[in-house]
Order: C-alpha cells, then sequence, then structure tokens
C-alpha cells in the first residue's frame, strides 16, 4: 500500500508530461499539397507538400518509387492519372494524401489516357507465376541479408515475367522437338543464305537471302544497342552468359514458325504472297479439326501485330532515332516535325512499292549497318585484349554466383533471357511474315533460313555490345540512358564512332520500319482483305504515325506497343505448340530427301 502511494505521484507527473507534449505538439495535418505541370510535356509534373504539426522529423512515401522518402517535392510525375503521398511523422502518425495531376496536352492525355491500360497489360503479360505460386522469395537483397529497399520505401523485387518463361520454354520445346536443330542446321542454312540452292522457277516474291536481311532488319535496332546496356547495368555481366543461350534456343523456334509460314501461305494470282502467323493458325489448326480456335488465335495476332506495327515498329523506331539525331546535332532541337516528315517520305518511296522493294533496301542496309557495327566492337574488344580473361570470369561468375544487389540468380538470369526474347523476337511470329514471301518450293528450307536471325541478332550483335561495356568498364555506369550508355562505352576507344552510332540507330529505325511496315499490312489485310485501297489506306496511316512518333514524346503508348509485340507470343507459341509434330515430320522428310539428292539441286 505504501509503494502504490509513492508511485501515484510518479504516474500523475508522467500523465501530465504527456498532457503538455501534446500541447507542445499540436496534431500532425497537411497544410497544403502544391501540384505543378511543369510544361506541355509527359511525366514533368511535380508535387510538393507542406506539413506542419506532430513530432519532427517527417517521413514523406510517395507512390512515385524513386522519390527518396527525404523529400518533401517529388518530381517527374504523370500527367493524368492519380498518385499519392503518406507522411509519417517520428511517433508514427500517418497521414495520406491522393492527387492527380490535369492534363493540358495532347501527348499528357495520351500518355494519361495510356498508363492504366499499360498497367493492365503489363499485369498479365509480366505476371509472376513462380512467386504466385510461392516458389520463391522475390525480394531483393544486400550481399549481408539485408533487404533491399526503393528510395520511396517500398521493397525492391524481382520478377520472372509470365511472357519471358512462355518464349523460353518455347524455344526449349521446339530445341527439343526438332532435334537441337539450332546446333547442327547452320550450316545448311549458310548454303541457302548463299543463294547455293536458289530455285528460280520457285513461287514467291523475294531470294532466301531478301526473306532473311527483312526479318533481320525488323530485330536488329536499337534493342541491341540501348537495351542489352540496360539489362548489363541492371543485371551485370552475368546477363551476358543468359543472353546467348536464350538467343542460341530461339533458333528452333524461328526455325518452326518460318517452316509454317511457307506451308501455309497463300499466292494470289498476280503473285503477291500472304503469310505469317495469321495463315497458319488459321488453316493448319483447321486441318486438325480445331478451326475455331485457330480463327481466334488468327484474329488476335493480327490485330496485336497491326499495333505493334504502328507502336513498336513505327513510332518507336522515329521517336527514337529523332532524339538520337538531335542530341548529337543540337540544331536539330525542337524541328521533330519537320524530321517526321522528311523520314515518313524516305519510307514512303520504299513501302509504296511492296516486299520486293522493301528487300532491295534491306539486303543492302543490313549486311552495311551490321557489319560496321561488328567491325567497330570487334576493334574494341582486340584493343582490350588483355581484360578478355577477367571480362569472362565476370560473365561466368556474374551468371551463376551473382552478386545479391543485383538480384541474385534469378534477376540476372531474367535480365539475360529477357533482353534476348525481347530482341530477336522468335515465338513471336513476325518473322515468318517476311520468310513466307521467300521463292522457294520446300518450306523446311526456309525454316533454316530464318533460324540464323537470333544468332545474328543475340549471339552475335547483342553480345558484342555486352563485351564492349564489360571490356571498357562501363557497364558500371548506371547513371547514363542505354543508349548514351553503349555511344560513351564505343567514344571510349574511338573517339569519332558516337557520330556513327547516331547514324547506324537512323539506320536500324528506317530498316525496322519499313520491314514492320510489311508485317502490319499482312495483318491489316488478313483483316480487311487485300484491295489498292485497304492496302494503300494502311500505308498512309502508317506514315502519318512516323511524324507522330518524331513530334511528341510518347511513353506509356510505346509501353503498350511494346507490350503488344510480346503478346504476339501468346496466340503463336499456341499454334506452333499444337503444329510442332507436322514440323518435325517435314523436316525428318526434308532432310532425308536432301541427303539422298532428290531435292535442291546445288548451283554451280
Amino acid at each position: 500500500m505504501h509503494k502504490m502511494r509513492k508511485a501515484i505521484p510518479l504516474l500523475s507527473f508522467l500523465f501530465l508530461s504527456l498532457l503538455n507534449l501534446q500541447a507542445q505538439n499540436p496534431p500532425l495535418v497537411i497544410e497544403d499539397l502544391k501540384i505543378d505541370n511543369v510544361s506541355n510535356q509527359i511525366n514533368d509534373a511535380t508535387a510538393e507538400i507542406d506539413v506542419k504539426g506532430g513530432t519532427p522529423p517527417y517521413r514523406y512515401y510517395w507512390s512515385k518509387t524513386s522519390t527518396d522518402t527525404n523529400a518533401s517535392k517529388s518530381n517527374g510525375l504523370t500527367e493524368g492519372i492519380s498518385h499519392s503521398v503518406t507522411v509519417r511523422d517520428a511517433v508514427g502518425t500517418e497521414l495520406s494524401r491522393e492527387f492527380e495531376v490535369e492534363s493540358e496536352s495532347v501527348a499528357e492525355t495520351f500518355n494519361g489516357t495510356f498508363k492504366p491500360i499499360v498497367d493492365v497489360f503489363a499485369s498479365v503479360i509480366f505476371w509472376d507465376p513462380f512467386y504466385a505460386m510461392g516458389m520463391y522469395d522475390n525480394k531483393v537483397y544486400t550481399d549481408d541479408g539485408q533487404v533491399v529497399k526503393n528510395p520511396n520505401g517500398t521493397v525492391r523485387t524481382n520478377q520472372i515475367p509470365f511472357i519471358v518463361i512462355w518464349l523460353i520454354f518455347g524455344a526449349l520445346f521446339f530445341t527439343i522437338r526438332m532435334g537441337f536443330i539450332n546446333f547442327w542446321g547452320w550450316r545448311h542454312s549458310i548454303a541457302l543464305v548463299r543463294g547455293k540452292f536458289d530455285e528460280d522457277d520457285a513461287p514467291g516474291e523475294v531470294t532466301h537471302f531478301q526473306a532473311l536481311a527483312t526479318a533481320v532488319s525488323a530485330t536488329v535496332g536499337l534493342g541491341n544497342i540501348a537495351g542489352v546496356a540496360v539489362a548489363i547495368s541492371v543485371g551485370g555481366p552475368g546477363a551476358t552468359f543468359w543472353l546467348v543461350l536464350a538467343g542460341l534456343l530461339g533458333m528452333a523456334s524461328k526455325f518452326t514458325e518460318c517452316t509454317l509460314g511457307v506451308k501455309y501461305r497463300d499466292i494470289g494470282a498476280d503473285g503477291v504472297v500472304e503469310g505469317g502467323p495469321m495463315r497458319y493458325l488459321r488453316k493448319g489448326l483447321a486441318a486438325r479439326n480445331m478451326g475455331g480456335l485457330g480463327k481466334v488465335l488468327a484474329v488476335v495476332f493480327a490485330i496485336l501485330a497491326i499495333g505493334a506495327s504502328f507502336g513498336g515498329g513505327n513510332m518507336f523506331q522515329a521517336n527514337q532515332a529523332y532524339e538520337q539525331l538531335s542530341s548529337q546535332f543540337p540544331m536539330l532541337q525542337g524541328m521533330g516535325p519537320y524530321f517526321g516528315v522528311f523520314l515518313a517520305v524516305l519510307v514512303g518511296v520504299v513501302i509504296l512499292g511492296g516486299i520486293q522493294s522493301i528487300a532491295k533496301v534491306t539486303e543492302k542496309i543490313v549486311p552495311f549497318m551490321a557489319g560496321l557495327y561488328v567491325l567497330a566492337a570487334l576493334i574494341i574488344v582486340f584493343k582490350n585484349i588483355g581484360n578478355v580473361g577477367h571480362a569472362f570470369t565476370l560473365i561466368i561468375d556474374g551468371a551463376f554466383a551473382p552478386s545479391a544487389m543485383l538480384g541474385g540468380f534469378i534477376g540476372v538470369l531474367v535480365q539475360g533471357f529477357r533482353r534476348a526474347a525481347f530482341s530477336n523476337e522468335a515465338g513471336v511470329g513476325s518473322a515468318a511474315i517476311a520468310h513466307s514471301a521467300a521463292k522457294t518450293k520446300h518450306p523446311v528450307s526456309e525454316g533454316f533460313v530464318a533460324l540464323l536471325e537470333p544468332f545474328i541478332d543475340t549471339v552475335v550483335v547483342c553480345t558484342l555490345t555486352a563485351l564492349v561495356l564489360i571490356f571498357t568498364g562501363f557497364y558500371q555506369d548506371d547513371g547514363m540512358g542505354g543508349a548514351q550508355l553503349t555511344s560513351q562505352a564505343f567514344g571510349s576507344v574511338i573517339s569519332w564512332f558516337p557520330y556513327v552510332l547516331v547514324l547506324a540507330i537512323f539506320l536500324f529505325a528506317f530498316s525496322t520500319m519499313i520491314s514492320w511496315s510489311y508485317y502490319g499490312l499482312r495483318a491489316w489485310t488478313f483483316l480487311f482483305g487485300r484491295s489498292k485501297v485497304t492496302e494503300i489506306v494502311y500505308k498512309l496511316i502508317f506514315l502519318v504515325f512516323i511524324v507522330i512518333g518524331s513530334s511528341v514524346s510518347l511513353g506509356a503508348v510505346l509501353d503498350f506497343s511494346d507490350m503488344m509485340i510480346l503478346a504476339m507470343a501468346l496466340p503463336n507459341i499456341i499454334g506452333l505448340l499444337l503444329l510442332s509434330g507436322e514440323v518435325r515430320s517435314d523436316l525428318k522428310s526434308y532432310w532425308k530427301k536432301f541427303k539422298n539428292g532428290e531435292i535442291l539441286e546445288t548451283k554451280k
């Protein structure tokens, strides 16, 4: 009882102190939230919050992951969508506020409209089934086991995107199904591309080499220059190993889809070829009593291909070509629309002539630009040949025992596979449209030609880009953008090469656009029928999008169109899996007849 009496004054003192403390610290309140739409450009809005009361210091948890928790101001916000900020004081009291920045330009409206659509689309094709099933911990840890957090305080995570799993699964399945053709078929492929077995009287519009050049021109582009730099800077040198492996496996996917492209193509009375996944999904599956499924898959593929041709195959290329040129030549700043009109005229001159005109251009541009790029990369590699042992040690160690900060083994593997899948488009089905136009009586022969594409695009060009970044040490610099990083790496050894790289990017963009115009056109005529009117309408729309792509910042619109390219793999690989048995049978028959000298007479 005596002890209790002594405790009462102490408790009273603490209670009064608490009351006094509360009197000294008024409640936490958000006094003001200033929102500023800085310009009519996208993703440049700002929001600044003013907080009073509570117990300082305050922490600010913005919905934008790159904004630090100590910052009361968030920059680079997207206009037209919802954002949020949560303020927390030293004793844990929290207040939250949601807000939106009003769009003030057409570009901002487009970007804000597409951003939620992109998020939904991404939740499907980038969904992580392994994490959803609880098969691994997707958090990123430091080397001492601490969880890595984004600047805004959220936990940084890895992701194994469903679409990448789908593409790699397909590539692995077709590699096994076709008897590892990607490792033994290349010699016959080269002979076909060299014209050793060209058939002058065969149906089709272009030679084996022209079909290959057209398809390669659509895949070799900015992804090989900027995309690889991103993969290496994020995943480290080890991503190179998985990139090469994915490229090798992708050769079997290209073989399968391009064989089917020729087998189920339609040739009009005027000799014009229409082929690609739209045709073999509809006709091939109908022959297997799955006509309903085939029609649905074909229509879905065609819609995605048209969207991809306007976006990733057009606007993105025009946008990046202008950005790179204007950054190297400041006098072009603000002249995007004029550049777009100039580029549209160049593209229009080529695509109005059809696939034969496109093929004549790509067969000249592709060897030149790829040869120039490869030569420069080899010069840098040989100038740094003393680093070769160290570089390959970094690649192998990084592939199998990577730093936890890079996301560990899963993070590095996904970076390599993802870049290869995005770059060579093996399994996407786009190349089958170009190869369908090849002059051949034997569909399997064109499959052999097509399997060289991932080798050229990924195993050669992407790998050389990675080696340049590793040899020069620029892979450690994550402060620059992808294309700029590659440019600096080349420029550190060949001082004038950044100017050449700008030319290469322009040619890459130009060739990609003319090839994708053909892909989109074939998908368009599949849906709307082939006539002069439908073809002219598509081509005019395509040319208009070039001017748009060069003139405005596109943001989420381009993210959406890139996802459409990847989404093409969903219907395509379903069809390839169902039709792979007949491709395997055709391959066995073709190879037996070829070995017996029954087909393909050798030209002297």
